[in-house]
């Protein structure tokens, strides 16, 4: 079998269904994974090449058993993207250890899990790695003790793949994005929050999750081939700005 495929997790809504989808556009089969089965079910819905697959990624057995079942169904594993993530905003003091096991369970152990369920197929393809992280990986910021720190841990995790996977023709790419304008994000952030971001953005505006994706098929792809090891922030500039603050950019 010679037509490529890719699965991604967290694939329900969002940067995960949009990554499906390209994917898709440009060939390949796609194996969409969450463990909201309902949501996967409607979002895989009408497309063509998608194979619908519930798994809790944080859940060893489910993720071993959901490895088996896209190898046998896709044929070959060419990209496997681990986008499946949780978040949780509060205080330091506030974060529960129950708290922060939920965050460390789904966006780092899910991404370990994964990825070493793959690795057998992966060799097979000389295949690609891509790991969601987030900005709050690169850069502190309050209210993300737990969110922050389980993303920073992606970022690293990526690096050791790619230095032990490269002597299989594995490549292990990182996308940290910025602020994207998901439906979670329309929710939680205020007019306020909205604004202090386009401030602090220097594209002035939050991404989409259609450009986060196009960055996740670009690093999967046969482009990409001599990059690994590498996390790309997708995020209009934010990292780059550090301490610099919005009203000095005037010059004034």
């Amino acid at each position: 079998m010679t037509q490529k495929t890719a699965i991604v997790t967290g694939a329900a809504r969002g940067i995960g269904l949009a990554t499906a989808r390209q994917f898709l556009a440009e060939g390949r089969r796609v194996a969409m994974v969450d463990r909201d089965a309902e949501a996967l079910a409607e979002a895989a819905e009408g497309l063509e090449g998608a194979v619908p697959v519930p798994c809790d990624v944080s859940q060893p057995d489910q993720v071993a058993q959901m490895m088996e079942h896209c190898a046998r169904e896709l044929g070959r594993i060419d990209a496997l993207v681990n986008n499946a993530g949780v978040a949780d905003f509060g205080p330091i003091e506030d974060t529960t250890f129950a708290r922060w096991r939920r965050v460390m369970d789904t966006n780092l152990d899910g991404v370990f899990l994964c990825t070493q369920a793959a690795i057998p197929h992966l060799r097979a393809t000389r295949g690609a790695i891509v790991n969601i992280a987030s900005i709050s990986g690169l850069r502190a910021s309050t209210l993300r003790v737990a969110y922050g720190t389980s993303k920073a841990a992606v970022i690293h995790l990526t690096m050791q793949q790619a230095a032990e996977l490269g002597e299989y023709g594995i490549r292990a790419n990182c996308v940290a994005p910025g602020p994207v304008n998901t439906k979670l994000a329309l929710a939680v952030h205020t007019p306020e929050i909205r604004a202090a971001y386009h401030d602090a953005i220097p594209l002035n505006r939050y991404g989409s999750e259609d450009e986060i994706a196009s960055v996740i098929v670009f690093l999967c792809s046969d482009k990409a081939s001599y990059v690994t090891g590498q996390t790309i922030a997708s995020d209009g500039g934010f990292q780059s700005t550090g301490v610099g603050l919005p009203a000095l950019r005037t010059g004034q």
